[in-house]
């Protein structure tokens, strides 16, 4: 016999159709799939005959109520009202598959995104799939930005890992950073994580590729670069996404100020082009070093518009000039990992990792830089290191200091 659950009738909506079948406790059928719920006093006689439905078609039912309100906050409709929101009358058939919850760490996250934009077009339940890892990464941003900066800085320079899926990440990071920095909705925030996620999926597998080549683009390989945001929003459509915002933002967060119009859309496509460019900027290929953050991020300071001043000034504040997860000397002579952002963008939380003679710690040393005789003398280049992190080393040092 199957599981069953109780209906919350009070949130059914009458005159439409109900997408479950709805049965008594002891497995009787009282209303079909797609009979409709007509009147108060049928809503009054399934309650006293305490209708049920199974346990598989409430979790469908709830998923596409999760989207729905996810939807409606996205475009930034009252939170006090989503929690009254009616339940859906429809289910989309992709709520009927199992779960597609995301656990684990970013590195988890990581790799669930990279087979997603794989996929592409071919991705088997997507949107499930697409709503768990905004899920997830929003949680973990919001449990501990830095420890997330730190795992995907540190993740960047390893091409092995799949460029494609870590750069989606970091600029969904950055940008939701930088949202905050700015006072911007927590819908917006949400939208630039998922947008982030996703604005390479037209050419996810060539991104990967290209930073592993020993050469540059080929005629063929520059076609599919210029074609690949229009191709993104097309994937898209196709695998069910409708967030005319999100689409946007894929569509044009290489040529923003394509997009016609004023406000809050087009600040999203240009917060999403600025931290594209700057992860860019900060990863390695087989063709080139990576760039220094402090380089990079000076130089989005410098190349400011009048339209994208405060954009370029909120991202530089809310990143810092030494990001969590890259690598300074010290005043004191020794090489130290960036593990927490600090109070100003040029005084971060370190630690130690070599010290003044050039020799690896076993035992790392936290520093805050703000301190003098501690202070930042210059930013390290990852490759001219020959020492690999210990991230556990470096999670007990930040639990043990308190960033």
């Amino acid at each position: 016999m199957p599981n069953y659950v109780p209906v919350p009738l009070e949130r059914v909506q009458l005159g439409k159709p109900l997408p479950v079948d709805i049965w008594s406790p002891g497995g009787q059928l009282l209303l079909r799939r797609q009979q409709i719920l007509s009147t108060e006093a049928h809503r009054d006689m399934l309650a006293e005959r305490q209708a049920c439905m199974t346990e598989a078609d409430a979790q469908a039912w709830q998923r596409s109520l999760d989207r729905q309100m996810r939807r409606f906050y996205n475009e930034g409709a009252d939170l006090s009202l989503l929690a009254q929101m009616p339940l859906p009358s429809e289910i989309a058939e992709d709520d009927f598959l199992p779960g597609h919850e995301v656990s684990g760490g970013w590195m988890d996250v990581q790799d669930v995104l990279r087979g997603l934009l794989y996929q592409g077009v071919s991705a088997v339940s997507p949107l499930p799939r697409l709503d768990a890892l905004e899920d997830r990464a929003l949680a973990l941003l919001q449990s501990n930005p830095d420890e997330g900066l730190f795992t995907l800085f540190q993740a960047l320079p390893d091409l092995s890992l799949g460029y494609c899926a870590t750069h989606a990440l970091l600029s969904g990071l950055v940008c939701s950073l930088t949202a905050d920095k700015l006072a911007l909705k927590p819908s917006a925030r949400a939208t630039l994580m998922r947008a982030a996620l996703v604005m390479n999926i037209g050419m996810a597998r060539l991104q990967d590729n290209l930073a592993r080549q020993k050469t540059a683009p080929n005629p063929a390989q520059r076609q599919d670069i210029d074609d690949h945001a229009a191709l993104g929003v097309t994937i898209l459509q196709r695998l069910g996404v409708l967030d005319p915002s999100l689409l946007d933002i894929v569509q044009w967060h290489h040529t923003p100020d394509l997009l016609e119009g004023e406000g809050a859309p087009l600040m999203l496509v240009r917060l999403m082009n600025l931290a594209d460019a700057l992860i860019a900027k900060m990863a390695p290929r087989q063709v080139r070093h990576a760039m220094l953050p402090l380089a990079a991020t000076k130089m989005l300071v410098m190349q400011s518009s009048p339209d994208t001043v405060q954009l370029r000034q909120a991202m530089a504040a809310a990143l810092g000039f030494y990001p969590p997860g890259t690598y300074v000397h010290l005043a004191n002579g020794e090489t130290a990992v960036v593990i927490c952002r600090g109070s100003r963008a040029n005084s971060p939380h370190v630690a130690s990792i070599i010290n003044a003679n050039g020799m690896p710690l076993s035992t790392y040393n936290y520093r805050d830089t703000s301190t003098s005789g501690l202070t930042v003398t210059a930013p390290v280049a990852e490759h001219t290191l020959h020492v690999k992190v210990n991230p556990d080393k470096v999670k007990r040092l930040r639990q043990l200091h308190g960033v």
